[in-house]
């Protein structure tokens, strides 16, 4: 409530006109009266972020887990890793949909390489940090090297994998909505490029709009699943009450 009102006393001071800020009231009018389509749109974007966020998951995991494992995988996939990061997605959003088509699959893709590295290294890394006292105790007592990895290793590791899966939640909608700008047939950043175009900036907003929200919504929703399932994860809240 307190950014729409500042919103409002930012249009209204500076009487900025509606095609480059419209109010609150217009956008919300917007919204109101193309309800149907937005949502249309975001159902097109959202299963775009989501199958992005498993795949680059289920990727950042299997990268983080063969590093640990191998040590020569590690010497060339680390490297890697970082590499992927240096290029900036943006840059290679054109190629995605040159090589995987306008359709999902580019999206998809663009999402995937945006959430691959948190997932990755924070996973890699938290695995790097378990207590050596329990690695140690763990093989004298004739513990396999597999059985410490899925006891010991792993589970010390999922908070930091944690962090960064929320990180990869955040961040997860820019892969899709990059990849809609520069083509697709559907979706809320094709609405809003679409929407620009034309003028429409109260539908663009409201567009835009939506988008914050389902990024929100999803952002808490794995905060909370993650919170449910790794219930060892430690917290630390300053409270001045």
């Amino acid at each position: 409530m307190g950014l729409l009102l500042l919103w409002h006393c930012i249009v209204s001071l500076t009487g900025a006109p509606h095609y480059i800020l419209p109010g609150p009231l217009p956008v919300a009018r917007a919204f109101a009266s193309h309800y149907q389509i937005l949502f249309g749109h975001m159902w097109i974007t959202l299963a775009e972020i989501v199958a992005g966020l498993c795949l680059g998951t289920f990727l950042g995991c299997s990268c983080a887990l063969s590093m640990i494992l191998s040590p020569r995988l590690k010497r060339w996939m680390l490297p890697v890793l970082v590499i992927s990061q240096a290029i900036p997605v943006f840059a290679l959003a054109p190629l995605l949909v040159l090589w995987f088509g306008y359709g999902m699959a580019s999206k998809v893709a663009m999402a995937v390489l945006i959430i691959f590295f948190p997932v990755a290294s924070s996973f890699y890394y938290g695995m790097r940090r378990t207590d050596s006292d329990l690695l140690d105790l763990a093989r004298i007592m004739g513990g396999s090297p597999f059985a410490i990895l899925r006891s010991i290793v792993i589970p010390s590791a999922m908070p930091a994998f944690a962090g960064g899966l929320r990180v990869a939640a955040a961040v997860s909608p820019i892969g899709a909505v990059v990849g809609e700008w520069v083509g697709a047939s559907g979706g809320l950043g094709y609405y809003m490029l679409h929407a620009n175009a034309r003028m429409q900036i109260d539908r663009m907003f409201a567009a835009l709009f939506l988008l914050a929200v389902v990024s929100v919504i999803l952002y808490f929703t794995v905060d909370l699943l993650l919170s449910k399932t790794i219930y060892w994860e430690k917290t630390t809240e300053l409270n001045n009450d």
